[in-house]
């Protein structure tokens, strides 16, 4: 049997409060066992499989975000994760140019 590879749908908007980045992941007939997601500063990485498919894409957030305090939930094929934006750092340093 031939595996068929597909890139998920995936929606990424901020919440209404724009304090939080929700990511919606289209994975139709996928056990919660078989999905694997990996959050980075700016980007994230998603992989399931089901019975000859397997899903995986790599993608970039809009501005960074807070992984460590992601949280996934998956009901009925959909993935659904919530990220906190990073707070902007209140100061920045100057750099001296030479």
């Amino acid at each position: 049997m031939t595996e068929i590879r597909i890139a998920p749908a995936v929606y990424a908007m901020p919440d209404e409060n724009h304090e939080n980045l929700h990511i919606e992941i289209e994975l139709p007939g996928v056990d919660k066992k078989d999905i694997t997601l990996r959050m980075h500063d700016d980007s994230f990485f998603v992989q399931a499989s089901k019975e000859g498919t397997r899903y995986a894409g790599s993608y970039a957030t809009c501005c960074p975000i807070d992984y460590e305090k992601a949280k996934a939930s998956y009901h009925n094929g959909l993935l659904i994760v919530d990220v906190p934006y990073k707070k902007p750092q209140a100061r920045g340093i100057e750099i001296p140019v030479q």
